[in-house]
């Protein structure tokens, strides 16, 4: 939840007859349940601020204390809320100002949490870095002090901590750049939150294998435009082919091979042969743009390819070509569509490169009216409808040539199983990075594509 929505929950939760202080004990001491579990016998100080995330601090000191552990509160300022006031009330050990504190073996951040939207002040973050580095272990509540909550926006210059707690629900902060980086391991406390988001973390796919009854067209013909450069569509063609589709096919240019005896090429003489073979009622799914070119003759190739009827993935070059005009050109489309950019090819599309990556990729799909997939190491995926999801999977080894070819072929060939953009792009998602995760250290791309079945397995 973003910290508006984290707001409104927990205010529902206060209309409800739940109090601020009942939220802040069920807080902190599911985060100290949670700190015990792993260092039970661990020097620790606990870094408070004058806020709720605080008081929160002043939970956790107090129940560490009752088991036993060796545990001291350094504080700024004294509590400033009504539920932070209470909860230092009840805390029974010893408190030191921030700047005398000294390093413990176990530092706890509870400084401030969800809805900072500014820096820390340079002489507490000070002491703060200073804490941090004298520790051997170190614990965010809620987020790392310095982290703003809802774009994954460093505010300060954040360490990286071993572990993250999130109270109630998960922040997007915890899964995206350049602030994903610092959570360390990730923690959820349940305190009774109960809410819809539009914001959901990629779950993994289940997925219904072909039975007695299909044949190689009713499991997905995907029709690949080739342009100038084979090999980005030979791999964009095995990837769709690994992924389950029934029938692959690539449309290119003469003299182009078939990356496999199984996929077919048929050559293209010119465009008018090109917009007649895509008009085949039996594809269920077209790839435009891994080695389009940027040409002329790419653009004419974009152009056919925007004006078939079925459901189509547009993907590098073909983001490219497109550029400013992306959202006139797909707007009037009446099949499902999805664009994949990384953030330069984002930045080709809408004038500039994405700063709040969810934020810009619903404003991009509403405006479209297709879905959007925003590549990177923190992936997010947003429909027409305002939908959105982030990728939680890492696999950094992904950060390869070819690996987005790949990519595109398997959302076309989810694609084309009859799944919504939205949808299919999600699954494809998963069975991408996962694919990246079987492959191992420094894999090349033909590597990767013979993991997708074994990624695919593991949804059946």
């Amino acid at each position: 939840m973003t910290a508006a929505e984290m707001k409104r929950a927990e205010q529902a939760l206060i209309d409800s007859g739940i109090s601020v202080e009942e939220l802040m004990r069920r807080a902190g001491q599911g985060a100290a349940q949670m700190i015990w579990r792993v260092a039970a016998d661990m020097q620790t100080v606990v870094l408070c601020g004058p806020g709720n995330n605080g008081g929160d601090g002043y939970v956790i000191a107090q129940w560490l204390l009752e088991k036993g552990v060796d545990v001291r509160v350094a504080a700024p300022l004294e509590p400033e809320t009504e539920a932070a006031r209470h909860a230092r009330s009840l805390w029974q050990g010893k408190t030191v100002s921030l700047h005398d504190a000294q390093p413990a073996a176990q530092f706890v951040d509870c400084l401030f949490g969800t809805g900072l939207t500014r820096a820390v002040g340079e002489e507490w973050f000070a002491d703060f870095t200073r804490l941090f580095a004298g520790a051997k272990r170190r614990v965010a509540i809620d987020l790392p002090s310095g982290v703003e909550s809802d774009h994954g926006t460093l505010l300060n210059d954040v360490p990286a901590f071993d572990t993250t707690i999130a109270l109630g629900a998960c922040k997007p902060s915890l899964y995206l750049e350049p602030a994903r980086s610092k959570m360390g391991d990730l923690v959820g406390i349940d305190i009774g939150i109960s809410a819809d988001s539009n914001l959901e973390i990629l779950p993994k796919p289940r997925i219904s294998g072909p039975t007695s009854l299909d044949h190689k067209y009713s499991r997905g013909l995907v029709a690949v435009v080739a342009g100038a450069m084979p090999g980005a569509a030979q791999l964009t063609a095995m990837a769709a082919q690994k992924a389950g589709a029934g029938y692959v096919k690539i449309l290119a240019p003469s003299g182009f091979s078939s990356p496999h005896p199984s996929i077919v090429v048929e050559t293209v003489q010119d465009m008018a042969d090109l917009q007649q073979k895509l008009s085949d009622k039996r594809i269920s799914a077209i790839i435009v743009g891994p080695g389009l070119g940027r040409d002329g003759r790419a653009k004419e190739l974009l152009t056919i390819a925007l004006a078939a009827a079925a459901p189509l993935v547009i993907d590098a070059d073909a983001l490219t070509v497109a550029g400013p005009q992306f959202t006139d050109l797909v707007k009037g489309r009446s099949a499902e569509t999805i664009a994949t950019p990384h953030g330069g090819e984002f930045a080709s599309l809408t004038g500039r490169a994405p700063e709040h990556k969810i934020d810009d990729s619903r404003q991009l799909a509403q405006q479209s009216g297709c879905s959007i997939l925003l590549k990177g190491s923190d992936t997010v995926i947003a429909g027409p409808d305002g939908k959105a999801l982030i990728s939680a999977q890492d696999c950094p080894w992904l950060s390869t040539a070819g690996t987005g070819d790949i990519l595109a072929g398997i959302i076309a060939s989810r694609l084309a199983t009859g799944l919504s953009a939205y949808k299919a792009a999600c699954e494809g998602q998963w069975l991408h990075s996962r694919a990246g995760q079987l492959a191992g250290a420094a894999f090349t791309p033909e590597m990767l594509v013979d993991q997708i079945p074994a990624s695919l397995q593991e949804c059946l």
